[in-house]
């Protein structure tokens, strides 16, 4: 082992709960490579995948081939996380338990957009996806669990907050890039991987990463396996409270963005051609938004010591956002929605991060435990596109009784922080 691989790595006991602040250089690598981590799953769902679909199939068909394929694939995601965040946990590799999976997840992320790229048919397009979302969800596994392992308690507030900036970003940084290469279909799905690359890459080579000892490590079983999907709620029920909070609230999010570019088309009535376009502007509205929320939100979270109020008012501007979007018939009218969205989601993501870190069942298993939370991030994508069709199908296709029905998810995802004993 190289000098610089010893410095990268950090031995560790079986729990410990960090006590050193982070300094800037650190929170600003690790929000890069997030951000990428998350580009690399919104480029494609904003706009690519769906423009992908629509270029084989017709814009007739296109919306029952997105929801097989975004559907599939996260249902796909729903067992991957979790299980890569076991295996992370359990990872002795001297690389280190969270950049190991970094590096593996990232390239075979990569490699999955790219079969979607070159797709001839709707069949290689799902295969394509679905390897993406298992490898790049391996990626989202380790990425999150530096936050329990490398932040004390008193920042994570802030550092969840600045996290929360990166899904906008991601999003605002992907559609940029793909409306920079309309025209150049493999160009639009590998320029964010390229991008991503850097800086997952620069992140990866500056952890001081923990590595685990094989001697501390408990013998495999079926009930530690069956335990990587599931936590029993009568034992920990502030944390399943929390996983149904980010289950409404994802869902109603998932509504927005898996059929943003439907909506657009047959909503309002953008012509295909402006459509890569309008997506950019209206996630660059919504992530303004975002950063002014997230940020402050989170600092202001950490200095009132207080999580639940923030969340709860969160969710609910949210669904407000969804209720906006479901009444504009005009696409300065999409933006207003999309900038109120940011609001919502900005100070949601941020601070329920945080909650959701501050109630984990146990520190040796943080990768695991916030699996099961992705849980609640990737079942939305795979519900939503399977319930959209009936709820349009049964309106007479009205977007409007989509984006209703999200708000109401919204909502409901702030109720169930209200319950929530442990956290203020």
């Amino acid at each position: 082992m190289t000098a610089s691989q010893e410095n990268a790595v950090a031995p560790v006991a079986e729990s410990r709960e960090p006590v050193a602040r982070v300094g800037w250089l650190f929170i600003s690598l690790y929000t890069a490579a997030y951000a990428s981590a998350c580009l690399l799953f919104l480029a494609p769902l904003l706009v690519t995948l769906a423009l992908k679909i629509t270029g084989l199939v017709g814009i007739e068909r296109a919306p029952g081939s997105l929801a097989l394929v975004a559907g599939v694939g996260a249902l796909l995601a729903i067992v991957a996380n979790p299980l890569f965040g076991r295996l992370s946990d359990r990872t002795t590799a001297r690389f280190g338990m969270r950049r190991t999976w970094m590096v593996v997840g990232l390239v075979g992320g990569t490699l999955g957009v790219l079969l979607v790229a070159l797709a001839p048919s709707i069949p290689v397009v799902l295969v394509g996806w679905c390897v993406a979302q298992l490898f790049l969800n391996a990626l989202l596994a380790a990425m999150t669990a530096v936050l329990p392992d490398q932040v004390p308690t008193a920042q994570r507030g802030q550092v969840a907050g600045i996290l929360g900036v990166c899904v906008p970003a991601a999003a605002v940084c992907g559609t940029f890039l793909v409306n920079l290469f309309t025209g150049n279909e493999l160009l639009m799905f590998l320029a964010p991987c390229a991008a991503a690359a850097v800086f997952i890459l620069l992140f990866v080579a500056t952890l001081k990463d923990r590595v685990r000892a094989p001697e501390d490590l408990p013998p495999w079983s079926l009930r530690e396996l069956a335990q990587s999907f599931y936590l029993d709620p009568r034992r920990y029920p502030d944390f399943s409270w929390a996983f149904l909070s980010r289950f409404c609230l994802v869902l109603a999010y998932a509504f927005l963005t898996t059929f943003q570019a439907f909506y657009l088309l047959d909503h309002l009535g953008s012509a295909r051609a402006d459509v890569p376009q309008q997506v950019f502007l209206g996630t660059l509205a919504q992530a303004a938004l975002v950063i002014l929320a997230s940020v402050g939100g989170g600092r202001l979270s950490d200095r009132a010591g207080r999580r639940k109020v923030f969340v709860v008012t969160a969710a609910a501007v949210y669904g407000a956002a969804m209720f906006v979007l479901a009444m504009v018939t005009e696409f300065s009218g999409f933006l207003v929605g999309m900038a109120i969205s940011g609001l919502g989601f900005g100070l949601y993501m941020a601070v329920d991060l945080a909650l959701v870190v501050d109630v984990l069942p146990d520190e040796r298993h943080s990768a695991k435990d916030l699996g099961v939370l992705n849980i609640a991030g990737a079942l939305p994508s795979s519900i939503a596109p399977a319930i959209a069709p009936v709820i349009l199908a049964v309106s007479g296709g009205s977007y409007s009784a989509l984006y209703a029905v999200a708000g109401v998810c919204a909502l409901a995802g702030a109720a169930a922080i209200l319950p929530i004993r442990s956290v203020r």
